[in-house]
């Protein structure tokens, strides 16, 4: 079998995850319907965050960060999913293909490198309340976001350099609703068992590495916070079991999917629906519903479009 350069490579294959036309349609209206709660859910944390000056603080510059995201990472795969199943259309170019996976690790860097940036801030508001303001000042809130954006993008150009110029021959079906580098490596005309431990060490451990590290983080500061007070513990667990939901509810199924040897296509489905539909659309709602400043944000800018409705 002779081997073709990816440049002529015409499509991969996507997987689809209904086969009925009842299914598929029920499908679309669920992803829709979740899509549009991760726009208007995330974009209204970062509007929410932006124009309440109560909110200028590092904690909430960072959550408003991972909002965007959070809302950029379900684009690079739903709504193609969702016109897949509209369609019934199950191929993508080699060149979407391409900027999908790109697109998805570096969103997926950037949230990774965030949710560590947010572990510190936290740590520092718990267990350094007096020095909080001068350690996280605005110009390191900055410094933590450009550098999350920089290591984003060598996390996903590290790995897609070596696999932009693989040679495949076809069949190019890329079993899964999305392309993404263990599936499209799978793909190549040639022995990608290195290329195949470059991935898993690359997205696999490190994921791996970094959520064992922001869990023993935030058991570390809640047993610095026992040893003051019990009343502090409960406070501290209240507002640190928002972030340890969404650092398990990202890095879970990130886990599964890059260092899991033996996954199944509907397990493998499930995960990557969960980190790409289901902790995008739930963010949200953790981080407002169980936050008293960004409940009072949001009773403030109601009261002030109601006011500017009434004087229309």
């Amino acid at each position: 079998m002779g081997q073709v350069n990816t440049s002529i490579v015409p499509e991969f294959v996507l997987l689809g995850l209904a086969q009925s036309f009842g299914m598929q349609t029920f499908f679309c209206f669920f992803f829709s319907l979740f899509y549009v709660g991760i726009i208007f859910g995330n974009l209204f944390i970062v509007f929410t965050v932006t124009f309440d000056s109560q909110l200028h603080f590092p904690m909430y510059i960072l959550l408003a960060n991972l909002s965007l995201i959070d809302l950029g990472l379900s684009s690079t795969t739903v709504p193609r999913m969702i016109s897949d199943l509209f369609t019934g259309c199950k191929v993508i170019s080699f060149h979407s293909c391409m900027v999908q996976m790109f697109f998805i690790h570096v969103m997926g860097g950037v949230e990774m490198v965030l949710l560590i940036a947010m572990a510190y801030d936290r740590y520092t508001a718990i267990c350094k309340p007096l020095h909080y303001l001068m350690i996280m000042n605005p110009r390191k809130c900055m410094i933590l976001v450009i550098a999350a954006w920089v290591i984003g993008m060598i996390h996903a150009v590290s790995q897609f350099i070596f696999v932009i110029n693989l040679p495949f021959c076809g069949p190019y079906n890329v079993g899964s609703f999305y392309c993404d580098f263990p599936r499209v490596i799978k793909l190549a005309c040639m022995d990608t068992y290195k290329l195949e431990f470059v991935v898993t060490a690359n997205s696999g451990f490190i994921s791996m590495c970094t959520f064992f590290f922001l869990i023993v983080s935030y058991i570390f500061i809640l047993v610095t916070v026992r040893q003051h007070s019990s009343t502090d513990l409960s406070k501290a667990f209240f507002t640190l079991s928002a972030h340890i939901t969404v650092v398990v509810l990202f890095f879970t199924p990130c886990m599964f999917l890059y260092v899991w040897p033996f996954p199944t296509k509907s397990l493998d489905n499930f995960f990557a629906i969960v980190d790409f539909v289901v902790t995008p659309v739930l963010n949200p709602a953790i981080y407002t519903l169980r936050n008293k400043d960004m409940k009072l944000a949001i009773r403030r800018l109601s009261r002030k479009v109601l006011n500017s409705m009434e004087i229309t």
